[in-house]
């Protein structure tokens, strides 16, 4: 048989701050009850997702999470950006709600991907829509880059961003001079995005200054472009006080 759907019932601590947040990713409500208990379900042309309120609820120790699957994780992402921006005046990096950029995972084949994490801690995991095996297998070009790829998966898929950030700050210390400045800049705007989480805007500081201030001839500036944008949202967010 073909052409199930599946809708995710993740959990939350208010249906109204809930349909606020996806309201400005660009979602609308399809569905909202009050008893015998609040539900919302929202879609965002074929992206659905329902949502019941609970009692007493916490998300900091919130387990919900899917995945979705997209044809463009980029497109989506930026589309997501622009409403955080609309609202915000930002993306928005640590905290709750926060929202990570999109980037390959070792974990899952190389797949691009990216997670919003929702006012009630929910983690909806967002992958490009291709097998595995068609994700390439590009390996990383320098021990930073490859220390970069595991630092993604503690903090992006995992949700460890202490440990991520420490073995990324160790490989900048042991790698810096031998790593290529495109590897380089990739991880120090990591780095930066990884500290901003961790509320330490003045490390972020040092490591955006420290972009800003790499020397790129056009060709790497081309291939940094999604870095280098990334470090522009990070410096907002920083001066705002992320």
């Amino acid at each position: 048989m073909a052409g199930e759907i599946t809708v995710p019932l993740l959990p939350c601590r208010s249906i109204d701050e809930i349909e606020d947040f996806y309201r400005m990713l660009g979602f609308e409500r399809t569905y909202r009850q009050a008893k015998p208990y609040p539900c919302v379900g929202l879609r965002r042309e074929d992206f659905n997702l329902q949502f019941f309120g609970l009692d007493g609820f916490d998300p900091e120790a919130s387990y919900g999470s899917c995945v979705v699957l997209v044809e463009d994780t980029l497109a989506l992402y930026e589309a997501f950006a622009a409403g955080m921006r609309a609202v915000h005046g930002k993306v928005l990096v640590s905290g709750r709600p926060r929202m990570t950029r999109p980037r390959k995972r070792k974990n899952v084949g190389n797949i691009s991907g990216f997670s919003v994490v929702d006012p009630g801690g929910n983690w909806i995991r967002i992958f490009h829509n291709t097998d595995a095996a068609d994700a390439g297998t590009d390996e990383p070009s320098s021990q930073l880059a490859k220390t970069m790829r595991n630092a993604v998966v503690l903090s992006d898929s995992k949700g460890d961003t202490p440990q991520a950030a420490r073995i990324l700050d160790s490989a900048l210390i042991k790698h810096r001079e031998s790593a290529p400045v495109t590897d380089l800049v990739e991880a120090l705007v990591y780095g930066a995005e990884l500290a901003i989480r961790l509320d330490d805007r003045a490390r972020a500081g040092v490591l955006l200054a420290e972009v800003a201030a790499a020397e790129l001839t056009s060709e790497q500036r081309e291939r940094l472009s999604e870095a280098l944008a990334n470090a522009a949202d990070l410096e907002l967010a920083r001066a705002a006080g992320a």
